[in-house]
């Protein structure tokens, strides 16, 4: 195989929540990951030249070793002793820094279309193995679907597939520091956590009402009172249909989960007349194997 083509789909914490600070300073977590239908797309060349080189269609991304996409093919490159080289062309859709997973998700296509290209014979979990050393978030983008995430969010435990319904996406026209998320973000006995169990039971249930009305994310107590601007994306949501809408991750993207398309469709073309967000996104659950 000389060339493939790779879609990297972007996920949604439908739960998250911080249990404790470790002693080695990483923050120890159960999330509930979600892949949905929004993508970027990878076009993975082999080369005779023996060299990593990457094209982007966003020109303030990286395209040496400081971008997720290069790390990943130096490392299978280097395990397999890989004398050929790969050309990679990125089709940026997926909002950045927006804590939809867009760089580890790109880091997994690399994995898997590296795989292909070359015969390494790696299985699906042989990758994720591999993707962990990227960052925490790049296995269970190799893995995809419903999954419970522990640990540093690197112990998965796939669920059953989530209820499938539409997905509104707005990001704002801001961008947000992981790192000053976690460093700000304050646990004590008045800390309300998601009960990251019952959304489990409600998934496992389909039943989309009670997992919309269970969802929550701890790190909103950091972000929102920085950004206010999420917790209106989050009320415009709520206020055109959405059974419930939420920050992804350490924001600032918010979704919003809806019954029907119709709904969700007018919801669509009332954020983007609003103003309150940048980058704006009608898709839906993701649960399709690759």
């Amino acid at each position: 195989m000389k060339e493939i083509s790779v879609k990297a789909l972007a996920k949604i914490n439908l739960g998250l929540d911080v249990v404790r600070k470790r002693a080695d300073g990483y923050h120890e977590v159960r999330m509930v990951m979600q892949t949905i239908h929004l993508f970027d797309r990878l076009e993975i060349t082999r080369n005779p030249s023996g060299r990593i080189t990457m094209s982007v269609n966003l020109p303030f991304l990286p395209t040496n070793e400081n971008n997720l996409v290069y790390k990943a093919a130096a490392l299978l490159k280097e395990e397999f002793q890989i004398k050929d080289g790969i050309d990679v062309k990125l089709h940026k859709h997926i909002p950045v820094a927006a804590g939809m997973a867009g760089g580890s998700t790109d880091a997994a296509a690399v994995l898997y279309g590296m795989n292909r290209i070359f015969g390494l014979g790696l299985s699906r979990e042989q990758l994720m193995e591999r993707g962990v050393k990227l960052g925490a978030d790049v296995p269970y983008c190799v893995m995809r679907g419903t999954a419970l995430a522990e640990g540093i969010g690197e112990e998965l435990t796939a669920l059953p597939p989530m209820v499938k319904c539409p997905v509104l996406i707005a990001k704002p026209q801001i961008s947000v520091s992981t790192k000053f998320v976690y460093e700000n973000l304050k646990l004590n006995e008045k800390t309300v956590h998601p009960d990251i169990d019952k959304l489990v039971a409600d998934i496992r249930a389909k039943d989309l009402r009670a997992i919309a009305s269970g969802m929550g994310n701890v790190l909103e107590t950091v972000t929102i009172p920085n950004y206010p601007v999420i917790a209106e994306i989050k009320e415009h949501m709520m206020e055109h249909g959405a059974l419930n809408a939420m920050m992804s991750g350490s924001g600032p993207t918010v979704f919003g989960l809806f019954e029907d398309e119709n709904t969700a469709a007018a919801a669509y073309e009332a954020m983007r007349e609003s103003n309150l967000a940048r980058q704006v996104y009608l898709t839906s659950i993701y649960n399709n194997a690759r």
